[in-house]
Order: structure tokens, then C-alpha cells, then sequence
């Protein structure tokens, strides 16, 4: 059977009603990442961050002295990012950026990319970007060698049915391939979450592709609760433990 890809799975609206919980327990990215992205002079950087969500990664990089525009498709999303001096959300789809061509130095895709069509995303990137400009994409993977982690990982691809977006590295094939872009760099970096039982559940409801109520809810949480109860500390706490990786990518002409 043919899978459909993620972009054609409704993106935008399967994230309605979770945006409070996306907001509040999604993890955010190690300081290091975000110097990474910005390299050595961020100072008043122009940078567009794609598939912003709720601002978690638009905010990180402002407070390092980025001039961010947040783009995000969901409106119920993009609500929860207040503007500042250094950050402007704007409702938008990376495949058609609502800006003008040449316009920002950096673009960004944290969590994100695996929702988008890839060519006609890359296309547009490629656009809004100077000549020589990078593109990093982000993601925060669980890293299985931490022995709760790889439990929870487990629990959360049965209650899925193995969702495709928890293969979405697979989405990095398109930007190798592109004509537009030179092949991009990993840098890898570590990062964990410490969560009690609402952040542990919290963190589970964030996740679009997950029950978030009734009986297979029920089951879900049971099963988090019994996962914390053997790998909590003294205070009831659980360490979710990631290897942030970025690939930047530079773009050609």
C-alpha cells in the first residue's frame, strides 16, 4: 500500500487543540544548536523560521540577536507568539513564504520540515535566501541509548502505528538531492527534558499523531504512568534524552 506523504496529512489542522500543551512541553534546543544556526555574529541577523509552531525555536533565536520572522501555518498556533522588537509572526506556508526574494540571510526548520513538500518548500527557501545563504534543518531525536527514552520510544510508535513522521530524517533525502542547495553539514549536540507526570502527559498530548482522549487516551497514559514509576527519581521526575541534530545547508547562486 502506498503511504501518503506527511505533507498531505493535514498538517496545519492536526495540530488544532494542542497548541497550549505544544506550547508548554515541547522541548526547546541546547544554546550550542542555536550558535550553530547563527553563527559567529548573530547580532541583527535576518533569519525566517518555517513551521514556527508556537514560537519555541523563534524565540530562542531572537534572544540571541536574531531578527526572526516566525512563519506558521496554523493560526491557533501562531496566536501563542507575541511579537517583539526582534520577533514577527506571520501567518504562512514554507511552500509559498510570504516574503520577497534575496530577503533574509538564514532559514530555519525546527520540528518542521518533515511536514512540508519538500520541492516546492526547498524552491521557496531558496528564493527568500541571499545567494550563499544556509538553511538549517532541526530536529530534538530521542536518543534510544538512554534506556527510558527507548522505552518511552517504543510506547509511542505502538500507540502511533508507527507513524511515518517518526521515520522523518527520511525528508532530508530531497534536500541531498537538490541542485539548489550544497550537501549539508551534521552537527550534533546534546540536550534531555526533565518531566514530572502533567509534563510527562503534557508531552504526550503535544503530539499530533497520538490519542489525546477517550479509551486509547487512557491506555496511553496508563502505560506513561507505569513508565515513570519504574525510571522516575526520588522527586517523580523522568529524563526524555535527545541528540539535537542540525544540518546546514548553503544555498547555491
Amino acid at each position: 500500500m502506498t503511504q501518503i506523504p506527511l505533507h498531505a496529512q493535514n498538517p496545519t489542522g492536526r495540530f488544532a487543540g494542542r497548541s497550549e500543551a505544544y506550547a508548554r512541553w515541547r522541548p526547546d534546543y541546547p544554546v550550542a544548536a542555536l550558535d550553530s544556526v547563527l553563527g559567529a555574529e548573530p547580532e541583527g541577523v535576518s533569519l525566517v523560521d518555517l513551521g514556527a509552531g508556537t514560537g519555541i525555536s523563534s524565540r530562542q533565536l531572537a534572544s540571541r540577536g536574531a531578527r526572526v520572522i516566525a512563519i506558521e501555518p496554523n493560526p491557533e498556533m501562531c496566536a501563542l507568539i507575541s511579537p517583539t522588537r526582534r520577533l514577527l509572526p506571520v501567518i504562512g506556508k514554507a511552500e509559498s513564504i510570504p516574503l520577497r526574494s534575496g530577503s533574509v540571510r538564514i532559514a530555519t526548520a525546527f520540528q518542521a520540515f518533515h511536514w512540508f513538500d519538500a520541492g516546492p518548500a526547498l524552491a521557496e527557501i531558496h528564493r527568500v535566501l541571499v545567494p550563499g545563504g544556509s538553511l538549517a534543518l532541526v530536529w530534538n531525536e530521542r536518543d534510544d541509548r538512554d534506556p527510558f527514552t527507548a522505552a518511552y520510544r517504543e510506547i509511542v510508535r505502538a500507540a502511533s502505528g508507527n507513524h511515518p513522521a517518526e521515520s522523518r530524517m527520511e525528508q532530508l533525502d530531497a534536500l541531498e538531492r537538490s541542485t539548489l542547495f550544497v550537501a549539508p553539514v551534521l552537527k550534533v549536540f546534546p540536550h534531555e527534558q526533565r518531566l514530572d507526570r502533567e509534563g510527562l502527559l503534557g508531552r504526550m498530548r503535544s503530539t499530533s499523531y497520538l490519542p489525546s482522549e477517550g479509551a486509547a487516551w487512557e491506555s496511553l497514559a496508563s502505560e506513561m504512568e507505569a513508565l515513570r514509576s519504574k525510571w522516575g527519581d526520588a522527586d517523580g521526575f523522568v529524563r526524555l534524552v535527545y541528540e539535537t541534530r542540525v544540518w546546514i545547508a548553503k544555498s547555491r547562486g
